[in-house]
């Protein structure tokens, strides 16, 4: 297969395996990969060499909750092992869901999941102040009672609930990149990064030699997919996401939808507080992060608008220069 197709590097959250209103079930997440996959063999018929990348704030969450209540009987495994669990786990059913999608298209591609590692930096603020929402919303006295009983750090979300809080230190480097991009090269799509990848900081051992550790803390996803994108080579970044497009005064009655961006144009919005650190902010920021370091061109839209929004009909997009 043809090396010259540019690489596109796509985000996914970690809800994009939940419908909304549906249960975190094995089920639920099969039906939701299976919709995802059939969204995404536009950018396959497109012609792209594509990279997956998803969240897992739900999933690890959950995993996190199951640790607790077994602790008793079963030995608790740390965040950045459980990290790796779903790497394995989403990619696994989105691996499968993909290779079916291919398989009904006669499509002749592979599907590969990479357990990824992330090197972050040891000394990091994120470790001192906890910020990323992990696991699912639970009410503010449930909440302060696991803070209480299990030693969590816990906030108020956005106003959908109350979460735990984790340290969510900023990627570095991609271990594994250069066999991530090989492979996508090769014509294979492949599902990298999950959860943002495992979070790893080098230290040197006794006799002076630099080995890797895993840390306990969760990297944002979307910070990690600039990251990767850049550092494969990608020519374009898509992040779905739950929104159709972009907002400024998001949720007020002046709210207004943003079709194509430059970077002074996204600062300049960034800057007077549209994009919210929980919500939006992240997003942003790794879309600035891409396109600072040379990234063409990003794309922010929902699943469901993914067609339309190549087509240049909605979404929002962004460029590094005109």
């Amino acid at each position: 297969m043809s090396q010259e197709k540019p690489i596109v590097v796509v985000a996914l959250g970690g809800h994009a395996f939940m419908r909304h209103g549906k249960g975190a079930t094995h089920e639920e997440h099969q039906i939701s990969a299976q919709i995802i996959s059939d969204i995404l063999m536009e950018l396959i018929e497109r012609q792209y060499n594509v990279i997956v990348t998803h969240g897992n704030g739900p999933q690890v969450g959950n995993l996190l909750i199951q640790n607790e209540l077994s602790q008793s009987q079963v030995p608790s495994q740390p965040l950045d092992v459980l990290v790796a669990m779903t790497e394995g786990s989403l990619g696994y059913i989105m691996q499968q869901s993909l290779l079916n999608e291919l398989k009904k298209r006669h499509i002749s591609r592979y599907v590969v999941t990479k357990i990824t590692q992330v090197i972050v930096d040891e000394d990091d603020q994120a470790f001192k102040n906890p910020t990323k929402p992990i696991g699912p919303f639970l009410s503010e006295g449930e909440a302060k009672r696991r803070r209480d009983e299990l030693g969590w750090n816990v906030t108020e979300d956005s106003g959908r609930g109350w979460r735990r809080i984790v340290p969510s230190p900023l990627p570095m480097k991609v271990i594994q990149r250069h066999t991530i991009r090989d492979a996508a090269k090769q014509g294979h799509i492949v599902i990298a990064a999950g959860g943002g990848g495992i979070p790893v900081v080098k230290r040197k051992d006794d006799d002076g030699n630099t080995q890797y550790h895993g840390v306990e803390a969760v990297i944002d996803k979307d910070l990690t997919s600039a990251l990767l994108a850049k550092q494969v080579g990608a020519e374009l970044l898509i992040i779905l996401t739950d929104v159709e497009q972009v907002y400024i005064n998001y949720n007020k009655e002046n709210q207004q939808p943003l079709g194509a961006l430059t970077i002074e144009m996204i600062e300049k919005f960034q800057n007077d507080g549209h994009f919210a650190a929980g919500s939006m902010g992240p997003k942003i920021s790794a879309v600035l992060n891409f396109l600072k370091d040379g990234g063409k061109r990003a794309l922010i839209t929902s699943p469901s608008h993914l067609r339309e929004a190549l087509a240049g009909m909605t979404g929002t997009h962004f460029v590094g220069k005109i």
